[in-house]
């Protein structure tokens, strides 16, 4: 693999499936939003410049491998530790419970057997504690749920209003073939 030189840009245009990696020039450690971003610069600590220049849409997890534009340099992604709320409860029921409110609130979220994790939010932390879960602060890797239409949404706190339309039949009587002379 090609080594670059410090203050050299690097482009990252694709993604490589891991079997055709032989090994990785550098690595670079997002958060779960910058992972959902697919044109991004950013900085390593060592001062590599990076610019993701990935197709549209594209959501990056742990472990995927980036590739240069050029196929000459391999980047590993690794989730970054970051600020999650961590919340347990005493039955799994509960656990379900509050994975259906803060899914009812568009919450990226990321669900185990044993816990839920989600980005720190003082509003939704006393909603939870007001259920009777344990919420603590970490600071770890977070994994939001991909979504069931493939898509992560990594916004933070936000609203939105939803629109729905229903069609709405009504029963007429049309007698075409009656003649009315008036």
């Amino acid at each position: 693999m090609t080594r670059l030189e410090p203050g050299t840009m690097l482009t990252l245009t694709q993604c490589v499936s891991g079997e055709s990696v032989t090994s990785t020039s550098l690595t670079l450690a997002l958060d779960a939003a910058e992972r959902t971003r697919s044109r991004y610069r950013l900085e390593t600590p060592e001062g590599q410049v990076v610019y993701l220049r990935l197709p549209r849409g594209t959501v990056l997890k742990a472990g995927n491998i980036l590739q240069s534009d050029c196929g000459t340099i391999q980047a590993i992604v690794v989730a970054k530790p970051e600020p999650v709320l961590v919340v347990t409860a005493s039955t799994p029921l509960v656990l379900l419970q509050a994975a259906y409110h803060l899914g009812n609130r568009h919450v990226p979220l990321e669900i185990t057997a044993t816990e839920l994790r989600l980005s720190p939010d003082p509003v939704l932390q006393a909603m939870l504690e007001q259920l009777n879960l344990q919420v603590t602060e970490a600071l770890l890797p977070f994994h939001p749920e991909a979504g069931a239409y493939g898509h992560s949404h990594s916004h933070g706190h936000h609203s939105h209003s939803h629109s729905h339309s229903h069609s709405h039949s009504h029963s007429h009587s049309h007698h075409d073939d009656t003649h009315h002379d008036y």
